[in-house]
């Protein structure tokens, strides 16, 4: 079967990353593009963006949150198990601009996604600044990672208990109106970041890609679930991104589609969490 999980990582709680023999799409993702995996023969597919890859390995990075049945389910594997099915890389790459200021601002998990940005902005001359937000010093990831290639790094926090205090968009607004001139803004994260971010942009002028990865299910663009309207029209988040001009994004459209199946998700991580104690039970009682 392959897809071998060989190194693993807590990165904060409930969030991991995996490291993943994949050799096909080591060779051949880019920034922006992501991978579609199932744990088992009977599990959803679920889109992942590619965090990092090793050529010469033949490895991919993955980092996930556990927030949901599949991938709390993803959770409990570890070195040396396999992933059943792995299917990349899908998307379109960022279109990567050459000797240009970018600021790339990520929210929570959304950073495992600014990680392979700021890669791709360095190694194509750009001066890269990156925002990094989390509700708290210990939900923060991949700050030393991304540090070490950016030109510079800003940290904030929610309850300030790192970095600074506040929300991503408050440095931001810091950052243009201190006089620095950026030519172009990447947003990545929760909806509600990546629509404030492009509303502290817009009256500066500044273009702003958002990434739409969270609305995303099928990866193909065949299930239709990953609509949404842009510049008035309707686009497959999936097949034509994940990223799109966040001036043109219907946010708020966006924000209520992403709530539709959220009583489905929750009787499905409940079902899970009963064949588990169930499971748990039936253990104790054979070896009693």
């Amino acid at each position: 079967m392959g897809n071998r999980i060989v190194f693993v990582k807590e990165l904060a709680p409930k969030t991991k990353l995996f490291e993943i023999e994949a050799e096909h799409i080591a060779q051949r993702g880019m920034a922006g593009q992501f991978i579609i995996l199932r744990v088992d023969d009977q599990g959803e597919r679920i889109p992942l963006t590619i965090a990092n890859r090793n050529p010469d390995k033949g490895t991919i990075t993955l980092v996930f949150q556990e927030v949901g049945k599949s991938t709390e389910q993803l959770g409990t594997l570890d070195v040396g198990d396999e992933i059943h099915d792995l299917a990349g890389p899908l998307g379109k790459p960022t279109d990567i601009p050459t000797g240009k200021t970018v600021v790339c601002v990520g929210g929570g998990i959304g950073n495992a996604v600014v990680w392979p940005q700021v890669q791709a902005l360095k190694e194509a001359g750009n001066k890269v600044i990156a925002i990094l937000g989390a509700r708290t010093k210990d939900l923060l990831i991949l700050e030393d990672e991304i540090t070490a290639i950016a030109d510079e790094v800003i940290v904030t926090t929610d309850d300030g208990s790192y970095g600074r205090k506040g929300m991503v968009t408050h440095a931001l607004d810091d950052l243009i109106e201190g006089g620095e001139k950026v030519d172009e803004v990447i947003a990545i994260g929760p909806v509600v970041m990546m629509k404030f971010v492009c509303r502290t942009t817009a009256p500066h002028g500044i273009p702003t890609l958002a990434s739409l990865n969270p609305i995303m299910v099928d990866g193909t663009g065949m299930c239709g679930a990953c609509r949404v309207t842009v510049g008035g029209e309707t686009r497959f988040a999936c097949v034509e991104g994940p990223e799109f001009d966040g001036h043109q994004v219907d946010f708020d459209e966006l924000i209520t589609r992403l709530s539709y199946y959220r009583p489905e998700e929750r009787a499905s991580l409940d079902h899970y969490h009963r064949c588990k104690l169930e499971d748990a039970a039936a253990a104790t009682r054979r070896e009693a």
